[in-house]
């Protein structure tokens, strides 16, 4: 997956509670198209209306906002079911982070994954960041430094350790398993030798 170590740009602010993976991507889509191509099925339930056209109420479809790599968001981003192409369709989507007040537990797991970074914020920060983004100031998310800066507004969020690591260096879980994999094949070897009766010849 890509490194993430600076994102910045408009940030969308789509501040709506309890938006589940259902919202974010429809079961059928990830039947139906490539992985490449979910971008533009992302959200489509808030994004346009029942006849096919785009809702011009729905601040992802205003011109100031229609490629934003950050998305505000309110509690519970990601609710719902475990389904990880909710991340790949906002990655395909051009959004690089989510920041929001909570988000459900498989979601979050899942952006670590694939190089989607979710930041917690309170909600009050969160409406700080939305008011300098509709008044036209970038947001800048510092993954290093662990903040995130729009005009005046610093703000610092907290990320455990090893994921920050992680995608700093652009390392899912099994790329950071075969980093090990002198140390695997070591520890096979000598298992191999102690105990030959439970590998397979």
């Amino acid at each position: 997956m890509d490194k993430v170590t600076i994102i910045t740009g408009v940030a969308a602010p789509l501040m709506k509670s309890n938006i589940d993976t259902d919202t974010i991507i429809r079961i059928d889509r990830l039947t139906q198209q490539a992985r490449s191509e979910l971008g533009h099925f992302a959200l489509e339930a808030l994004r346009y209306r029942q006849d096919g056209s785009k809702d011009l109420s729905c601040v992802l479809n205003q011109p100031a906002f229609r490629d934003a790599p950050i998305l505000l968001a309110a509690e519970n981003f990601g609710c719902g079911s475990s389904r990880e192409g909710a991340v790949w369709a906002l990655l395909a989507s051009g959004l690089r982070c989510v920041i929001a007040e909570s988000f459900g537990d498989i979601f979050y797991n899942n952006c670590f994954q694939n190089g989607l970074l979710p930041i917690r914020l309170a909600e009050s920060d969160i409406r700080l960041l939305a008011g300098q983004s509709e008044s036209g100031n970038v947001v800048s998310v510092d993954l290093t430094m662990q903040t995130v800066r729009s005009g005046p507004v610093e703000l610092v969020f907290e990320i455990e350790p090893n994921r920050r690591e992680a995608m700093l260096e652009g390392l899912d879980e099994i790329s950071q398993t075969l980093m090990q994999a002198e140390e695997i094949a070591q520890w096979q070897a000598q298992d191999r030798h102690n105990r030959p009766w439970i590998w397979r010849q």
